[in-house]
């Protein structure tokens, strides 16, 4: 019987993680994202597929703990300073973007049909875009420290804290089932969010250091990962019960840690939770997505996504535009923030009863998830389609007839500490690079570069790669640098050749390839910084010399004795050609 119940509980959670395991990376090989991926296997364990799951509205309160987590690893990048910095954002251009969405949005309401109450409800929660999917994007895009993902983070703060209003507001217009009117504005709710806020404030400054010391102490990490949970779900809870949301408590929790010494700490212990939990949440949307209403509902579900999508990006770029952003940044911003998110199926639940039905909670909630899934499919067009205005060719000359020693390819970082070497010597250098941008900065400091992309075999004899008695190429980027070592090896054999590689894995490559010299692009400052570190722990810099020395010899010997075997870091076999006597000992 044991067993039994063993096999019971663990069935559904092997089942829900194989759906995420096996729809994930499926998804994401096919460029549609991991977050459509968890929709699409919540939806096929969800009860309108394979019913393996009928209840998903528990998964979904469980699993919401995610959006928790990480709401508070957001807040803990977000230093009171910088948080402060960011007001002008928070309360100018998301409370404008909010104001005007609502109000576009309860107007599509009405021009559709529904009631003046049902309207306001569904346009206020098509307007709390989703915090989890938004936030997933620009993290794995690397674009949350951009100033364009600074805006997108101030928007989605207001848009959370814009819950408690809208629920105090949906209490307000509810009629309660007495049939009595006690409507009114609760001044003692407002008081208890408020002392509640003041609590977390008051704890995050002179209780969690103190707290954290004392269980460092204990030097065991397990209980340094339980307290971190129970600052994280403490102050969720304290929020909830007090009338706010849970998101808004870890947030605030995250804040206050945010310049504690134990924050590197907190962050690794939390992180793993989030990740799972996040997950969880997604396939939880997921099965939520009832294909039946969907059936049933389809002509008003359809007519509302489309309007809903339609006005709301109205508004989103009309705000932008008047904030000052860019015409292609407006478009992607519209592109993330197009949809609904988790917040909304809160206030629906809320509503449902006093201000609109069942029926109606469903429809409108199949609005929020299929606009949900279908960002993913949005942001793939945005990428394709919005790319930014091709850079200004204003006062560029290209490359054309050029004459010199050398040939530079790429006028990047390295590029221009390289060429040094060469100009303070006296020779002549004829310098490419294919970012107008870069070519008018180098300008600015005295470098004549001319614009020509190296990976053309025309632009490389117009530089001069034929009559150059050597080419370096310095360029940022592993295709553009083979395609060019494989141009010069083919066509100008006479000519020395000396690349920056990207890893140890190229380096072998590039040496298979034939070029005369290879180095990677961090090898010589990582010694030069080990070396530091060997300084400062007292070392002579006479033994700091030999010690690099012997590393840097045991590496040549090592990449020396993997492209003579033939074989990559994983374990390739490579084609190795024969290469001419090196310009200088690598």
């Amino acid at each position: 019987m044991a067993e039994a119940g063993i096999a019971q509980t663990l069935g559904p959670v092997v089942v829900l993680l194989a759906s995420a395991v096996v729809a994930v990376p499926v998804f994401r090989k096919i460029g549609l994202g991991s977050v459509l991926g968890y929709f699409a296997g919540g939806l096929l364990v969800g009860p309108s597929v394979l019913a393996i799951f009928n209840d998903p509205s528990t998964i979904l309160h469980v699993s919401e703990l995610g959006v928790v987590m990480f709401l508070f690893l957001i807040g803990i990048e977000m230093r009171p300073q910088k948080l402060w910095a960011l007001r002008a954002q928070i309360f100018g251009l998301g409370l404008a973007q909010v104001a005007l969405c609502i109000a576009l949005l309860t107007g599509a309401g009405l021009f559709l049909g529904l009631p003046p109450a049902a309207a306001f409800i569904a346009g206020s929660g098509f307007v709390l875009s989703s915090t989890a999917v938004i936030m997933s994007i620009l993290k794995e895009r690397g674009e949350l420290a951009s100033s364009q993902g600074q805006q997108a983070v101030s928007i989605l703060l207001l848009e959370d804290l814009m819950i408690v209003p809208l629920l105090a507001i949906v209490a307000f217009m509810s009629v309660p089932a007495g049939g009595e009117d006690q409507r009114g504005i609760d001044f003692i709710a407002i008081l208890v969010a408020l002392g509640a806020i003041a609590v977390v404030i008051a704890a995050g400054r002179w209780l969690l250091d103190p707290f954290f010391a004392l269980l460092a102490r204990a030097r065991n990490t397990e209980v340094l990962t339980a307290g971190a949970l129970l600052v994280v779900l403490g102050s969720a809870l304290l929020m909830e019960v007090s009338g706010l949301s849970m998101a808004m408590g870890a947030f605030l929790a995250g804040v206050m840690l945010s310049g504690s010494s134990y924050r590197h700490q907190i962050e690794t212990d939390i992180d793993p939770f989030k990740g799972l939990l996040m997950g969880l949440f997604f396939l939880a949307v997921g099965m939520s997505l009832d294909l039946t209403v969907v059936a049933g509902n389809w002509w008003m579900i359809l007519a509302l996504l489309v309007a809903y999508v339609i006005v709301k990006s109205i508004g989103i770029y009309a705000v932008a535009r008047i904030f000052g952003t860019a015409h292609i940044q407006a478009l992607r911003r519209v592109s993330l923030f197009a949809q609904g998110g988790e917040f909304a199926f809160v206030l629906y639940s809320a509503a449902t009863g006093g201000v609109i039905g069942a029926a109606e909670n469903a429809v409108f909630s199949s609005v929020i998830i299929l606009s949900m899934a279908l960002t993913p499919l949005v942001l793939i067009a945005a990428d394709r389609f919005l790319k930014d205005k091709a850079a200004s060719m204003d006062g560029i000359e290209t490359a054309y007839a050029l004459k010199g020693r050398v040939l530079m390819i790429g006028f990047g970082r390295f590029g221009q500490i390289a060429s040094q070497m060469m100009l303070t010597q006296g020779i002549e250098v004829a310098l490419i690079d294919n970012d107008p941008d870069r070519i008018r900065d180098a300008e600015r400091f005295g470098f004549k570069v001319y614009f020509g992309d190296g990976a053309r075999l025309d632009i490389l004899r117009q530089s001069g790669a034929e009559n150059a008695d050597m080419v370096m190429v310095c360029v940022n980027d592993v295709e553009a640098t083979d395609r060019i070592v494989e141009l010069v090896v083919e066509h100008f054999p006479s000519c020395r050749l000396l690349v920056r590689s990207y890893d140890r894995g190229h380096s072998i490559n590039l040496r298979s390839a034939g070029v005369d010299y290879e180095i990677r692009e961090t090898f010589e400052s990582a010694l030069v910084f080990g070396g530091a570190g060997l300084r400062v722990l007292g070392m002579t810099a006479l033994d700091v010399s030999e010690v690099t020395e012997d590393v840097r010899r045991r590496d040549a010997e090592r990449l020396d004795l993997q492209a003579q075997q033939g074989l990559l870091a994983g374990g390739d076999r490579l084609h190795v050609k024969p290469r001419p006597e090196p310009l200088v000992q690598p």
